[in-house]
């Protein structure tokens, strides 16, 4: 089947081209309709002013002592009057004809009435017929005469004033077709510096799926190019698409990061017990290990290990998919911290820590045994990446909009790097990438941690310095 589509700039091109043409067409007609009306209006007072004119012209040929006109000088008069349109008739106070255009000249005055009409009917298209108006003649304040002056009506252009309105005309349609023409460079510019990023942003999409979402599509071992494009662009709209395009491509390029990171940690959880149980049983198997309870019982401790590192992820896989399901009871918060701080006070005095409470009654709604676990991995964290001094528990109101409390647990221990803090909450992230199985666990515990006080609705953050670390969970 045919594609039937049209890109963005010549859709662009097209309708800005279009509308632009249409607005000098309508703008065009308007202009002539308004111009025709105001010019049709003077020349209605030209012809009225003009007759006036005539009148008076006339009434100046009067010789009061012969008391009668200068033919002459009014034939003359008559018959340039009759090549401007006007065909007049003058007769004295007696009634009697002074002069009469039809009588003098029937031929040219019927060809100056032939023209009028072809021109008005043809050109202007006004349907009119020839009117005749009488106006007095007066000389010293009485009558002498009267004048009749025949038009064609209701109104009628004279030459120049029909070559005056084709000039207008003339001007308006070249003007338009100018502007036109001028609007479709503009038009084919415009789409252009619209389009352009847009395609752009089209074609660096089609590279970040390419890169990061087509199976095959590059060499499994070589790295995702990075793919930018530009931001700096004029128009609001256009910079913020290749905004988001470039975030995208970031958060791909992150993602795939992390993927690869996270194979990586699984691989190595994985592989130091699975390491110990192969060699373990291999010695026993040829006879170099006997197999006595120290020996077994070092394999049963790797396989609580896998068990345990399995459970972790499972958990975390269920948090992070939000398949969660919280049992909510109300408790006070204080009664499970200071539960949970028992647990590890014996620990704690074999490295010369103190464990400091100051606990206030806070009574919440939530899951206990999922806030339990919380702060079980937080305990464990601060005492085991503290060597001596304190740890401290505290529970207050927190301040804002709502009831609310906030836990901070705070000790004296080695810190976190400055580097590492906007990570620690990520799956298998250890800010001690060289530590070993008896500093460290598999880098779960503080995702876990987060993903349950995230579905419980709360936050979750770490501060550090150079003598210790400040955990502090809202709920």
């Amino acid at each position: 089947m045919a594609d039937l589509t049209i890109s963005l700039q010549n859709r662009l091109t097209l309708t800005h081209a279009l509308f632009i043409s249409l607005a000098l067409g309508v703008l065009t007609i308007v202009i002539n309709i308004f111009t025709g009306f105001f010019f049709t209006a003077l020349v209605k007072d030209n012809i009225t002013e003009k007759s006036g004119n005539i009148v008076s012209s006339i009434a100046e040929q009067y010789n009061p002592m012969s008391r009668s006109f200068d033919t002459v000088t009014v034939e003359a008069m008559g018959m340039f009057f009759v090549h401007e349109g006007y065909l007049v008739t003058v007769e004295d106070e007696r009634g009697n004809p002074v002069w009469d255009a039809r009588s003098c000249d029937m031929e040219q005055c019927a060809a100056v009435i032939s023209s009028i009409t072809e021109r008005m009917e043809s050109t202007f298209r006004v349907n009119g017929i020839m009117q005749t108006e009488v106006y007095p003649l007066r000389y010293a304040g009485r009558t002498i005469g009267r004048v009749l002056i025949e038009t064609y009506g209701p109104f009628f252009y004279s030459e120049t004033e029909t070559q005056f309105l084709r000039s207008i005309n003339r001007l308006l349609l070249t003007a338009t077709a100018v502007l036109t023409l001028f609007s479709i460079i503009i038009s084919l510019v415009l789409s252009r510096a619209i389009a352009k990023p847009i395609l752009k942003a089209g074609e660096a999409a089609r590279k970040i799926a390419q890169a990061h979402g087509i199976p095959g599509s590059r060499n499994a071992e070589a790295a995702a190019p990075v793919i930018r494009i530009n931001e700096r662009y004029k128009t609001r709209e256009l910079a913020g698409l290749s905004r988001s395009i470039n975030e995208l491509a970031a958060e791909l390029e992150e993602g795939e990061r992390r993927q690869k990171q996270l194979t990586a940690d699984i691989a190595h959880e994985l592989r130091t017990p699975l390491t110990c149980l192969q060699g373990s049983i291999e010695a026993m198997i040829d006879g170099v290990y006997q197999a006595d309870t120290d020996h077994l019982q070092s394999c049963h401790e790797e396989v609580i290990r896998l068990a345990k590192l399995a459970e972790d992820l499972n958990t975390l896989a269920g948090l992070e998919w939000e398949n969660i399901v919280l049992n909510k009871t109300e408790f006070d918060l204080a009664v499970l911290l200071r539960t949970t701080a028992e647990q590890f006070k014996a620990t704690a005095l074999e490295k010369s820590i103190t464990i400091k409470l100051d606990l206030a009654e806070s009574h919440i709604t939530a899951d206990y045994d999922r806030i339990k676990q919380v702060f079980v991995n937080l305990l464990s964290n601060a005492v085991k990446y503290t060597d001596r001094g304190t740890i401290t528990v505290t529970v207050e109101k927190a301040a804002g909009v709502g009831v609310s409390w906030e836990v901070s647990v705070a000790d004296t221990g080695i810190g976190i790097m400055e580097t590492d803090l906007p990570h620690i909450f990520e799956r298998f992230y250890r800010s001690d990438k060289s530590r070993s199985r008896s500093t460290g666990g598999a880098g779960i515990g503080l995702a876990i941690s987060a993903a349950i006080v995230q579905a419980h609705g709360g936050t979750i953050a770490a501060e550090s310095s150079s003598i210790g670390s400040v955990f502090r969970v809202r709920l």
